[in-house]
């Protein structure tokens, strides 16, 4: 079990910032690479030192993400390596075709960073990427990485270069707390991490959703005298679905936890899993509902949905509550 922090005011990371970051020091370290992005990539951001020191090698595809992203297979197919970066829904949803055609049914080693996941705080309708894990999770051939912190966008970056496989590195919109306090842990793709122990019960949670649900674990420890596990389900797909079972045999309740939409995502591939296991446990999902957003500040709409810690540890205490109802043929 990797060490974690989970102290909100010993740093907030962001991997927005991160990914840029990581790649510019690969940049001057050797690696052989091409960048395309799209127009939200400032100049002054971490990734705009990349652009300007190696701009033979950086291409600014403006809000033309569809041809970015078959831009990048082709790119890909040519023999690099290319890294991807597309602003919130319009990797998913824009791009949908280009992701599944191009990148997937070719399999090339593309990784494509969808930044601004999850709410926003003004953008409206049109700037929720709430739907993507849905659509990934249907699509052939593709990895999708839901980092939990900057640390471990930087350890997916890395991975990601030799990874050789079609990859979806899922960030956030902004700071989140950094969960992992040291980053010498090694990241298995396809491996989940525990980074909390429990034995009454077990959130399972992806991207910066796993700090909330630690979060929550500890309002449940401190009012109720509930022993709630965490698991970083960091790897989207292929998912850990050992770790899964693990939880399910040893706590008998799961509730997942995830910053999007409750229609297909985490807690679905999860409830398909057990059911298909015949594992019968106690089951709850905390996530965005199925409608178009509210608009407010971030921490507000989490608050108004339910995915903040004290409405993912009421989930939690409604799912334990719940009396098992067994079929009998």
């Amino acid at each position: 079990m990797a060490e974690n922090t989970f102290n909100f005011d010993q740093m907030l990371s962001n991997a927005r910032e991160a990914y840029g970051e990581e790649l510019y020091k690969m940049a001057c370290e050797g690696y052989d690479f091409v960048f395309t992005y799209s127009d939200n990539v400032a100049l002054s951001a971490s990734a705009g030192k990349l652009i300007k020191e190696f701009p033979e090698r950086t291409i600014n595809f403006g809000i033309a993400e569809p041809d970015q992203v078959g831009a990048s297979c082709g790119l890909a197919l040519s023999g690099c390596k290319v890294y991807s970066q597309v602003f919130g829904p319009f990797l998913p949803l824009r791009a949908a075709d280009q992701i599944h055609t191009d990148i997937a049914y070719n399999d090339v080693n593309v990784t494509l960073i969808g930044t601004h996941a999850g709410a926003t705080a003004e953008g409206g309708p049109t700037h929720n990427n709430v739907c993507d894990l849905a659509l990934y999770r249907a699509i052939p051939n593709l990895t999708v990485a839901v980092p939990a912190d900057a640390g471990q966008c930087v350890k997916y970056i890395r991975k990601s270069f030799d990874y050789d496989k079609p990859m979806i590195i899922r960030i956030d919109r902004g700071g989140s707390p950094a969960v992992y306090m040291d980053q010498d842990y090694e990241l298995e793709i396809g491996k989940a991490i525990e980074t909390a122990p429990g034995d009454d019960m077990a959130f399972i949670a992806c991207g910066s959703s796993v700090y909330w649900a630690w979060a929550a674990a500890q309002i449940l420890k401190e009012k109720d005298g509930i022993n709630a596990r965490v698991i970083d389900m960091h790897c989207y797909k292929p998912m850990d679905t050992e770790i899964v079972r693990k939880a399910a045999m040893e706590t008998g309740c799961i509730v997942t936890v995830e910053e999007a939409s409750i229609n297909g995502g985490l807690g679905g591939a999860v409830a398909e899993f057990l059911m298909e296991e015949g594992l019968g446990v106690k089951f709850g999902r905390s996530a965005l509902p199925d409608k178009f957003l509210v608009l407010g500040h971030l921490d507000d709409i989490y608050k108004y949905y339910g995915i903040d810690p004290e409405g993912i540890a009421e989930t939690a205490r409604k799912v334990l509550g719940k009396k098992p109802q067994l079929y009998v043929k």
